[in-house]
């Protein structure tokens, strides 16, 4: 009888086990969604601060020089990004966005008669923060942008 009762005890253990797996699986999977849905989600109206004309200040280490550009943002949308950057009539070409960090990110090509500019900046409290390489002429410069209002 007692080795019919231990059985019993096992067996009820197994499920006490198995059920304690299950829910622990279950908490899990529920943390993991929860922490997933809570990363910072970039809304159309988050990118829309980016709209707009921007100042680049092409020697940020610098405060004594005057060495400004401007960026025009037209359009921007979940991946493209459209407008000038440099100066007037340089037309961004194949802008992209990515937000899927939570933090906007952009990349374009622009040019002119002095050769190709490949561009990347991010987005972070009001501010650009990027970097040009200036393909046609050997160099990569380093760059910040604030709003014009």
């Amino acid at each position: 009888m007692h080795t019919f009762k231990l059985h019993l005890w096992m067996i009820n253990l197994k499920n006490k086990q198995m059920k304690l797996k299950a829910v622990k699986k279950i908490v899990f999977l529920l943390l993991f969604s929860i922490t997933f849905s809570l990363q910072a989600q970039i809304s159309n109206d988050d990118l829309q601060q980016l709209v707009g004309s921007w100042k680049l200040d092409m020697s940020p280490q610098d405060n004594t020089d005057n060495n400004f550009a401007m960026m025009s943002i037209t359009k921007i949308t979940e991946s493209s990004i459209e407008g000038e950057f440099y100066r007037t009539s340089v037309s961004i070409q194949e802008g992209r966005v990515n937000t899927q960090s939570g933090i906007i990110h952009a990349a374009l090509i622009s040019g002119d008669n002095s050769g190709t500019y490949n561009s990347s900046f991010y987005y972070k409290d009001g501010v650009l923060y990027g970097s040009t390489h200036a393909v046609d002429r050997g160099f990569l410069a380093v760059w910040t942008a604030t709003k014009n209002d």
